[in-house]
């Protein structure tokens, strides 16, 4: 799927969201990045939940540009009871507001929805601030944590339903 940044349209800059799999290197590569602007907004390791892994996983994107370049990923785990978890959404900082993001939650949430999932639920660091600004303007809201986040004091849970 291809997609253009906003304002005009622009022929030349355009973006696809693919099914990758999880230890494909631009994923790794784009997880790390991840890893290193999370943790220093937090200031401390910020990785509460349980380790993840390609078998966890029902799916996972990679978002890239015209020229091949990863701009951005995020994958999808079961958590129980149907429902599912987005995990390591992430794009490249300069790639923000060009629909990367939103593109990606769209096409995991509709693999959600096509699993049949009640809902899907993020978990994050209160500290994420443009994180829980931009799923709260998709819809989701607040909920309590659950899981492997339940006794962390540096999460912050949101859920949406279908």
């Amino acid at each position: 799927m291809s997609m253009n940044g906003p304002g005009p349209v622009d022929e030349s800059w355009s973006f696809t969201v693919d099914v990758t799999p999880f230890d494909s290197e631009d994923a790794m590569r784009l997880r790390a990045a991840a890893r290193v602007e999370t943790d220093g907004i937090v200031g401390q390791r910020s990785d509460f939940g349980t380790e993840l892994t390609a078998p966890m996983l029902a799916t996972h994107f990679v978002a890239h540009d015209r020229f091949g370049t990863p701009l951005g990923c995020g994958g999808l785990a079961s958590v129980g009871d149907g429902v599912y978890e987005i995990r390591r959404l992430y794009v490249r900082s300069d790639m923000r507001t060009h629909g990367v993001g939103s593109e990606i939650l769209r096409r995991l949430e509709i693999v959600a929805s096509e699993l049949g999932a009640p809902a899907v639920v993020y978990e994050t660091a209160p500290q994420m601030l443009r994180a829980l600004e931009f799923f709260e303007h998709r819809g989701y809201h607040r909920i309590a944590l659950w899981g492997p986040y339940v006794a962390s004091p540096f999460s912050v849970a949101l859920a949406k339903t279908f």
